[in-house]
């Protein structure tokens, strides 16, 4: 029979590598933990959002509500979508309310003016936001649909490395798990830009620091 081409190829490198000396034993050394302060581990946070064109405002618990007002003041949020389970002290009185109880339609989610949500963690290593369906996080939908996102993230929800996320999220491994790293984007083959695309255009979180 012939040979290929593709059959001489092959034949050529498994002759050079017949006595080719085993590969040195290469040791990954992975933190699975950060041990630096956390307030290091916040701005780092914070940077990566910025640097993903997410709005960062600092708040405490005290002025969450008014910090939630003023965005949504600041991005024209009249209708805006709430988890079921969202506190009450947190919607605006200025806003529309359009809580998800019963579920709403997607064409309903759609014609919203954004949702408001809290989060499951974060990791400040990718400045990641982590929502798993959890309390004050809603179903999937809530978080994808809508063309803004106001997020609240407590500063004790953030943790440095993805390693810690995995392990407290493995706690609840059942449950739907969607990543946010800014705004969603996407670009072409020529690198232009698209926003808004695959969720929120943007993405406004707010910190809650009360450490």
């Amino acid at each position: 029979m012939k040979k290929t081409a593709k059959d001489v190829m092959l034949a050529r490198i498994r002759a050079s590598i017949a006595n080719a000396p085993d590969p040195p034993e290469v040791l990954y050394a992975i933190r699975e933990r950060d041990e630096r302060d956390h307030t290091a581990m916040l701005e780092d946070f914070i940077e990566r959002l910025l640097d993903y064109k997410a709005i960062v405002t600092r708040t405490d618990t005290v002025g969450l509500p008014q910090a939630i007002a003023d965005a949504c003041n600041e991005h024209d949020m009249l209708r805006l979508v709430v988890p079921a389970d969202l506190p009450q002290s947190w919607v605006p009185s200025t806003v529309t309310v359009l809580r998800d109880e019963p579920k709403l339609s997607l064409a309903e989610l759609d014609e919203s003016s954004g949702v408001l949500t809290g989060c499951a963690l974060a990791i400040a290593q990718t400045g990641t936001i982590i929502l798993n369906g959890g309390a004050n996080q809603g179903r999937r939908a809530l978080s994808l649909v809508p063309d803004r996102h106001v997020c609240v993230v407590r500063a004790e929800q953030v943790v440095g490395l993805v390693p810690e996320a995995i392990a407290v999220l493995a706690k609840q491994a059942t449950r739907p798990i969607t990543l946010i790293s800014g705004p969603s984007a996407t670009s072409d083959i020529e690198l232009s830009r698209v926003e808004g695309v695959h969720g929120p255009r943007t993405l406004h979180v707010l910190l809650v620091l009360d450490l």
